[in-house]
């Protein structure tokens, strides 16, 4: 594959009336998923913007953002999606970083940008232009970058992972190749698409001429809408994190007998216990289940294991599979040398989904990424192991990042939103896990100002209130405990380790 879009493209011209995507019974063809995103790449390029430079795109899940995309990459520049349940704060904070050429607000942008600003109604406006002939050659290729996804950063600043074209083209050779999906499958597209795990849903899909079939959040968050959508979705591939899987199982009409052709379960995000697995195998039989794995910075995933039954049962807990064929996921100790069989190491993952570097944030590339053998590699951070069967077993993080509900989040980064509180003196995020080893709760353990002496559940939506203009809903700790101080290590900081034993009942 030497083009994604001109793989995608093809679609347009030998089927244009094919289905590409559905929104909420709203459907849109590949012939006019083309012709948009030529007349977008058009209008761009007569822009005269920045060569290469990034273009942010906010919005939601409407097939807008899919001409937007398609239509920067087809014009020379990468797109960062932002979902417009950000705060201004990150977005700005993006903006700030990324230096882009444009922002193209498929959604209403309540904020002043020195960029320049391309709005939906203008979007809509090009998409009756019949002036759609962009100039190929500068379209984004090779090692150029085709998407830039930020993430929580340790410092309350995001982090620009950037992903190339060369990167995409690894992993989607490697889903086209290993996961047996057939040509036109009809995909569900939950995940925000500033999440990398939309990538595993978005780019496959059209690859294979199938379509996408839009869960907004507006839908997916509210348990009445949800649970009567499920019964109704004509999918035969789902992809999302456990979690979403887990809440969707609590309606017991999410079964084979109302979604018949529903064959292909992919997760990714966080890990997929052994007892969601087993729900799933009751509810849908005849599933092919698998198990991935991989850092936003190696583009979505990088190992994957089907869930047969001679895994089911030799495993308790589960595998998260061998590397894809084009790519080494090798073991380091604290001295950067290998480990052996069935000894814990860093995972650490070489080959040619791995991302280039953080964007405009050389410090932190240099920190997480190196060459090894001469070729570029990305220390993830993770803790894993091999077994005698060849699969990699996740024994956890190295550090204070986690996964909830299949977001990554940094809690240093938690830390630094509440620290900024104007009630609060002091305060930590410290992760509770369950039986399976996963995070199912994030606690703050706070120390409120002197003056303050409110109730504790009026305490409680101050602090919520407004942490709501700066943080991400996915990282609202669940439950607020108030205490007269904390407790130190012995270098004078705050002893996370200390309240993470005391939570959790072990060191």
């Amino acid at each position: 594959m030497k083009s994604i879009v001109s793989r995608i493209d093809e679609w347009g011209l030998k089927e244009p009336n094919r289905q590409a995507y559905d929104y909420l019974g709203q459907t849109y063809t590949y012939g006019q998923l083309k012709t948009y995103s030529d007349a977008l790449a058009k209008y761009l390029q007569n822009m005269n913007l920045a060569a290469k430079a990034p273009i942010v795109v906010f919005g939601g899940q409407s097939f807008e953002m899919l001409v937007a995309f398609l239509g920067c990459v087809k014009a020379g520049h990468a797109y960062i999606p932002i979902d417009d349940s950000s705060p201004k704060e990150r977005v700005q904070l993006i903006v700030e970083i990324a230096k882009p050429a444009a922002c193209i607000t498929i959604s209403e942008l309540d904020l002043t940008l020195d960029s320049l600003i391309i709005t939906n109604e203008e979007l809509t406006s090009l998409m009756t232009s019949n002036d759609c002939q962009y100039e190929t050659t500068l379209s984004v290729k090779q090692e150029e970058d085709f998407y830039i996804i930020f993430t929580s950063g340790t410092t309350g600043v995001p982090k620009g992972v950037r992903i190339s074209h060369d990167n995409l083209v690894s992993f989607c050779n490697w889903m086209l190749q290993d996961f047996a999906l057939p040509t036109g499958v009809t995909c569900l597209a939950q995940p925000p698409y500033s999440f990398d795990l939309s990538v595993m849903n978005l780019y496959p899909t059209l690859l294979l001429g199938g379509k996408l079939v839009a869960m907004p959040k507006e839908i997916s968050m509210d348990f009445k809408q949800l649970f009567a959508k499920l019964p109704t979705l004509k999918i035969k591939e789902w992809v999302s994190t456990p979690s979403f899987v887990e809440l969707c199982m609590l309606d017991p009409n999410f079964n084979a007998q109302n979604l018949p052709d529903l064959t292909y379960l992919l997760f990714c995000g966080e890990e997929l216990t052994h007892a969601t697995a087993d729900k799933l195998k009751q509810r849908f039989p005849q599933a092919q289940i698998y198990n991935t794995y991989g850092p936003t910075e190696a583009t979505v995933a990088v190992t994957v294991v089907r869930l047969d039954e001679q895994i089911m049962q030799s495993y308790t807990r589960l595998p998260i599979g061998k590397a894809k064929e084009d790519t080494r996921v090798i073991l380091l100790d604290e001295n950067e040398q290998e480990v052996g069989l069935n000894q814990a190491g860093e995972i650490t993952i070489i080959g040619p989904s791995v991302s280039a570097g953080y964007l405009n944030n050389p410090e932190k590339t240099a920190a997480s990424f190196k060459q090894i053998a001469g070729q570029w590699a990305y220390k993830t951070g993770d803790l894993g192991q091999y077994d005698e069967n060849g699969q990699l077993l996740y024994k956890g993080r190295l550090d204070f990042q986690i996964k909830l509900h299949g977001y990554r989040i940094e809690l240093e980064d938690v830390d630094h939103h509440l620290a900024a509180v104007s009630v609060i003196n002091q305060a930590i995020a410290i992760p509770k896990y369950d039986k399976d080893h996963k995070v199912s709760q994030l606690l703050a353990y706070v120390v409120v100002k002197e003056t303050q002496n409110k109730d504790v559940n009026q305490l409680t939506k101050e602090i919520k209130d407004e942490l709501n203009q700066t943080m991400m809903a996915y990282m609202m700790p669940q439950r607020f405990i108030y205490v007269d101080s904390l407790p130190l290590t012995q270098n004078g900081k705050i002893d996370r380790k200390k309240l993470m034993a005391e939570v959790n009942g072990s060191c």
